[in-house]
C-alpha cells in the first residue's frame, strides 16, 4: 500500500489516500476530539471495502465497488496511522478508538474478524477501543456469530458495536438503505446477546434527516434501554446527500423535544456534533477519493481542503 496524499489539520482530523498494490484506492482517517489532546482520545477511521456494494442513499462510499480489502491492507492503515505518531507501536492515549467505518460494510469482510482476532498482540495500546458500524445486512450471521466469540475473548469490556438504524420508519429505512437487512427484532436480540451483562452498551445510530421519522416508542418495543443505548448525529454533506435531496435534522434538536423523549423513555442519548470543520476536511464520511480522481466540488461546504501529495 502507497500512501499518496492527505488533507485535512492536525488539530482535528487528516485524510489519507493510498493505492494497493492492486491498483486499487483506499482511504483512511485520524481524528481528535477538540480540545481533548492525542493522549487523551484519538479515532482512527479504516475502511474495509473499496467502495461499498450498499449504496446508503446518503454516503459517498456506495460507487464503483472493487472487491473486500484484504487482511494485510486493513492492517496497513492501522499501522501507518500509528508509526507516523508512535513509531515503536507503543500507543499511550486513554481512549485509542479504532473504526471499521470509513469505506464500507464491514459485515462483508470476513477479513475485519481477522484483523479484530490479533489486533491486541500487534501493539502496546492499553486504551484500544475497537469500534465495528453496520446497517445489519441479511445473510451475514456466520461474520456476527464469529464477532460475538472475539468479543468474548479479546474485548469482554472495550468495544463498541453500533447499528446505524437512522428511522425507525422501516419503509423509510428500506429506501435509505437498499439492502436486505435484519428487522429491529433481529438487531436487539443479538445486541442482547453481545451485551451480555456487561461491557460497553449497543448503539443505535440515527443520522436526523427531515422526513425520518424516530419514535421513542417504536424504540421501546424492540431495544431495552438497558442494553441500547441511542447516538444522534447530524447528517454530512455528501454528493449523495445532495443528489436524493436529503437534509440535516439536527438544527430542530436546539428545542432539545426529540432528546427528552428518547430519555423519557428510559434511553441514554449521546448528540455528537462533532467539529463542522470535518465537513469542510471530508474526515466524517467517505469519499475522499471522488475529489482526487475527479476534482469535483461540493458547493454545501464538504472536501474543500486541499489534497497535498506525501
Amino acid at each position: 500500500m502507497r500512501v499518496v496524499a492527505g488533507a485535512g489539520r492536525e488539530d482535528v482530523a487528516l485524510v489519507y489516500l493510498a493505492e494497493t498494490k492492486e491498483g486499487k484506492w483506499i482511504e483512511f482517517v485520524e481524528s481528535l476530539q477538540p480540545p481533548l489532546p492525542r493522549e487523551h482520545k484519538w479515532v482512527l477511521t479504516i475502511s474495509t471495502l473499496y467502495g461499498c456494494p450498499v449504496r446508503c442513499r446518503f454516503c459517498d462510499a456506495g460507487g464503483s465497488y472493487r472487491g473486500k480489502v484484504s487482511r494485510d491492507d486493513i492492517i496497513a492503515q492501522i499501522d501507518y496511522l500509528i508509526m507516523k505518531r508512535f513509531p515503536e507501536k507503543k500507543v499511550p492515549v486513554k481512549k485509542f478508538k479504532v473504526q471499521f467505518a470509513r469505506m464500507g460494510e464491514p459485515s462483508l469482510n470476513p477479513h475485519v474478524l481477522e484483523v479484530l482476532d490479533i489486533l491486541p498482540g500487534l501493539y502496546g495500546a492499553p486504551g484500544l477501543i475497537p469500534s465495528l458500524s453496520s446497517v445489519a445486512p441479511k445473510r451475514t450471521d456466520g461474520f456476527f456469530e464469529k464477532l460475538l466469540d472475539i468479543k468474548k475473548e479479546k474485548y469482554p469490556a472495550s468495544f463498541q458495536m453500533q447499528f446505524s438504524i437512522h428511522t425507525t420508519d422501516e419503509k423509510a429505512r428500506g429506501w435509505l438503505i437498499p439492502v436486505d437487512k435484519w428487522d429491529f427484532d433481529q438487531i436487539a436480540g443479538y445486541g442482547m446477546r453481545f451485551y451480555n451483562g456487561g461491557g460497553k452498551k449497543i448503539t443505535l445510530n440515527f443520522a436526523l434527516m427531515h422526513g425520518m421519522a424516530v419514535d421513542p416508542d417504536i424504540l421501546r418495543r424492540y431495544f431495552s434501554p438497558d442494553i441500547f443505548l441511542i447516538k444522534i448525529t447530524p447528517l454530512n454533506p455528501t454528493y449523495q446527500a445532495a443528489k436524493h435531496r436529503l437534509t440535516s435534522h439536527l438544527p430542530q434538536l436546539m428545542e432539545k423535544s426529540l432528546v427528552s423523549g428518547l430519555e423519557k423513555a428510559g434511553y441514554e442519548v449521546m448528540v455528537s456534533t462533532g467539529e463542522l470543520e470535518e465537513n469542510r476536511i471530508g474526515s466524517n464520511c467517505g469519499m475522499y477519493i471522488t475529489k482526487y480522481k475527479k476534482d469535483r466540488q461540493l458547493s454545501k461546504g464538504s472536501y474543500t481542503y486541499r489534497l497535498e501529495s506525501l
